[in-house]
């Protein structure tokens, strides 16, 4: 059965996702109803009424209201995931613990809780608690043993070179990026921004796969998926939603072919034997590796093995022994003089016939 791609679906969203074919999704992001607890309106300190999360579709009911909401949707949410997808759900202290036990109950994996630190979170006006300055994400796979995509080299690159951490900096929707209707105000109370969006999808996707988000709202999911190409099936109960959904979508500019790759994982790369150096004379044998200190040193042999002066074996095992070390990346370890007369890791002849292959 074929799946219309890219297109915002209004209705229920258990029963929608049961309409899709099985394992439509590569990714599903979840926005849920957070099922906020308030106890009246709230003001600041001029007297004038917060803004806050009132609207219709948050308020399920009770807990065993909102956990049997939680139940039956995750079920649907399952049953359209590809066995190797992920699912990521983000809420708040009100709904996400519960909704983090159902997804254990159900027999998802759960891969990592991210806190969002907002930059600009909304201010405590009462003054009886603490700033709520963060929402959790779940990131999650559906067993334990399935691969899945985790763009890790991609993660480092955007956080400068550095691993990318559990906690993620980034501002709340404002400004121009705040949808707003005809009155001028908000069109939608939790419009989550695009940055956080463009973070989950560049690290749990690849170019062309399919991302489903049954709570759709207005479409960030959709306009970031779209922007890096990516499709997109939303799902959005609230006609006047979807309908911003749309219009914000249809005038989404997508990002060229070429700007839309992720840097490769090191672990996906073609694996290449040191013995291929050797034999395509890039590293002729009687060749002298010198490790990071210039006492290590070692001869390259005609089988792609190195001899030092007491020990014969890989470039990983004798870059190891000559540093008395248990384990060694010897292609990062080892180096060769340039023509130029300079030192360089092996791993840039690596690298060339890498290239090669591609």
């Amino acid at each position: 059965m074929k799946i219309k791609l890219d297109r915002v679906i209004e209705g229920d969203c258990v029963a929608e996702m049961a309409a899709l074919p099985e394992g439509t999704a590569d990714l599903i992001f979840a926005d849920p109803p957070y099922n906020m607890q308030l106890r009246g309106e709230l003001r600041r300190p001029d007297q004038s009424k917060v803004d806050a999360v009132d609207d219709h579709w948050d308020q399920i009911g009770d807990f065993a209201a909102y956990d049997r909401f939680t139940r039956e949707w995750l079920i649907q949410a399952r049953r359209a995931l590809k066995e190797t997808g992920s699912i990521w759900v983000i809420g708040s202290y009100h709904n996400i613990f519960r909704v983090g036990a159902i997804l254990q109950d159900l027999g998802f994996w759960i891969l990592n809780d991210v806190v969002w630190r907002k930059s600009n979170p909304m201010p405590n006006f009462k003054g009886r608690r603490f700033t709520n300055a963060h929402e959790t994400l779940i990131w999650a796979t559906k067993n334990p043993k399935q691969q899945y995509t985790f763009n890790y080299e991609a993660m480092k690159a955007l956080n400068d070179e550095l691993q990318m951490r559990s906690d993620w900096t980034l501002p709340i929707c404002s400004g121009h990026e705040r949808i707003k209707g005809a009155d001028g105000q908000k069109a939608h109370s939790t419009q989550k921004p695009e940055s956080l969006l463009h973070r989950v999808i560049v690290a749990s996707t690849k170019p062309g796969d399919v991302i489903l988000d049954p709570f759709f709202g207005t479409g960030t999911t959709g306009a970031v998926a779209k922007r890096l190409g990516r499709h997109f099936i939303g799902i959005e109960r609230e006609k006047a939603y979807a309908d911003v959904a749309r219009t914000r979508i249809a005038a989404t500019v997508p990002a060229d072919n070429d700007a839309i790759e992720t840097t490769k994982s090191k672990r996906s790369e073609p694996r290449i034997p040191f013995g291929w150096v050797v034999e395509r004379g890039l590293l002729p044998p009687g060749t002298m590796l010198q490790g990071t200190r210039k006492h290590q040193t070692a001869k390259v042999r005609a089988d792609g093995t190195l001899v030092c002066a007491d020990a014969t074996g890989s470039i990983h095992r004798m870059g190891a022994h000559v540093q008395g070390l248990d384990a060694c990346n010897g292609w990062t370890f080892w180096q060769f003089q340039t023509p130029g007369g300079s030192l360089a890791p092996i791993d840039l002849l690596r690298q060339r016939l890498r290239a090669e292959l591609v």
